[in-house]
């Protein structure tokens, strides 16, 4: 494991995907971006680790994976519980309907260049709310 002073430095991303070519392709794009990239392999996974790393600043999903919830649904979930991490989600079979996506979330069809990717990762942080620097009562 890295020293904990990078975390600090870089932005924070909780990516889930399914497919492990697929993830780490896209942790190698992350990481060349100067991203810190935490992976989980589905919703449920990523869910658990959302609430145990308040560090994270954006998700990454994939929409179509096993588990009890798709993409979507852990992105409207993500919104309510951690409205300042931003959203971007992503696939190559599965486009948006009408309230699939949380506000201020992006969605992007597969594949994806590389740039285009760290682009909209970058959108959707910028369009964030902040972090709460005081815990609330």
């Amino acid at each position: 494991m890295k020293p904990h002073r990078r975390i600090v430095n870089q932005p924070v991303v909780l990516l889930v995907e399914d497919e492990p070519l697929v993830r780490l392709t896209q942790v190698d794009i992350l990481k060349e971006s100067e991203f810190w990239v935490i992976e989980a392999q589905d919703a449920d996974e990523a869910f658990e680790l959302l609430k145990s790393r308040p560090e994270i600043d954006a998700i990454l999903t994939d929409v179509d994976m096993p588990g009890s919830m798709d993409g979507f649904e852990f992105a409207r979930l993500v919104r309510q519980g951690w409205p300042e991490v931003a959203v971007l989600v992503i696939s190559g079979k599965t486009g948006p309907g009408p309230g699939d996506l949380p506000p201020n979330a992006r969605f992007l069809h597969k594949p994806i260049m590389p740039d285009d990717l760290i682009a909209a990762l970058q959108d959707v942080m910028a369009r964030r709310p902040q972090k709460s620097l005081t815990p609330e009562a």
